[in-house]
């Protein structure tokens, strides 16, 4: 039996663990674990992106980005290039990595319709844009901003 415990922070994290737990489980015959899929998605959402970007799309600090990239840089899926700055350094999906993507996909759209039909079609709706709005609600580079609002 799971009780809500009185702390928003304690709440979203104890799910964070569960569905991150649930979606390594679902990609496991891929051989990529969710972290790993979450740059893949990523990097092929948003080509040619810088690092610097890529973090803030995230909301993962740089030195936890670059660890997480590690393996797919190992493994020969990521390519890194120097952008007009010579401290900017762009990231891409080599071929392998697309390709490896592309073989991962079926496994992760099989964890989405899982956790949807968990939860209902309704309740998953209101996750994603509630998931959604509050990375940006408190979103370190726009502290001054007002919550977003749907239109």
């Amino acid at each position: 039996m799971t009780i809500q415990l009185p702390c928003a922070c304690a709440n979203l994290r104890r799910a964070d663990r569960v569905v991150t737990r649930y979606y390594d489980a679902m990609l496991r015959p891929s051989g990529v674990h969710a972290t790993q899929f979450t740059l893949l998605q990523a990097l092929t959402l948003a080509s040619e992106v810088s690092q610097k970007k890529l973090a803030e799309l995230l909301e993962i600090d740089s030195t936890t980005l670059t660890r997480t990239l590690a393996p797919l840089r190992s493994k020969g899926w990521l390519r890194a290039k120097a952008g007009a700055d010579r401290r900017e350094l762009r990231l891409s999906l080599t071929a392998a990595g697309k390709r490896e993507y592309q073989r991962a996909l079926p496994y992760w759209q099989r964890a989405q319709k899982g956790l949807e039909k968990a939860l209902g079609k309704d309740t998953w709706n209101q996750l994603m844009e509630t998931a959604v709005r509050t990375a940006y609600a408190f979103n370190t580079t726009r502290p001054d901003e007002p919550f977003a609002t749907s239109s």
